[in-house]
């Protein structure tokens, strides 16, 4: 299982989608589960509060990981990584998995944190749920350091998609061996 991490914006369901592409496997973006089995994300924040989105949002990866294709591409949500780690009582141990999996990438916008700042502030408020733009920032800062100093490999993604997935699929390439390659688009 190739698992994506990295702060909201960072570009996971797009390199997602692009390398299971170019990989020939299948993508799950868990956002889009969340969608498909709680309802929207939005909603489910706004009535139930973030703890409780967190938990469920745990429980819906969890769900999913049994029944995914081990080879898939699988894109976390934003916060996955920085829940609070009494959230769920599994959380801890899907945390060090994740950790532990050599075949975890993190993707930032930039390895820098202003830049990093500033483009996922502009990404982010494109999005049909983005927070205020004071919101997105402060989001962004809060998160940035635990990103960039995760255990895993890390990915800017402030480049053009293809030479994105080219880098990645490279490194992953010793993980995963050898999988059918489409080109990257």
């Amino acid at each position: 299982m190739i698992r994506l991490v990295g702060p909201g914006a960072a570009g996971k369901t797009m390199v997602g989608l692009a390398l299971a592409k170019h990989l020939g496997i299948p993508f799950v973006d868990l956002d889009e589960q969340f969608t498909i089995r709680v309802g929207d994300i939005s909603s489910y924040l706004s009535t139930n509060g973030y703890q409780a989105y967190a938990h469920r949002n745990i429980q819906v990866y969890l769900d999913v990981l049994r029944c995914s294709s081990p080879t898939a591409v699988f894109a976390l949500s934003s916060g996955f990584m920085t829940y609070a780690v009494g959230v769920h009582p599994e959380y801890l141990s899907a945390y060090r998995e994740v950790l532990a999996s050599p075949s975890t990438v993190a993707l930032l916008p930039s390895f820098d944190c202003e830049t990093c700042v500033r483009e996922t502030v502009r990404r982010q408020l494109g999005r049909p749920f983005s927070r205020s733009a004071e919101r997105e920032e402060q989001v962004i800062r809060s998160r940035f350091t635990t990103y960039s100093c995760l255990p895993a490999k890390k990915f800017e993604t402030a480049k053009p998609i293809g030479a994105v997935i080219d880098e990645v699929a490279l490194f992953l390439q010793p993980v995963i061996g050898a999988a059918p390659q489409v080109p990257a688009t």
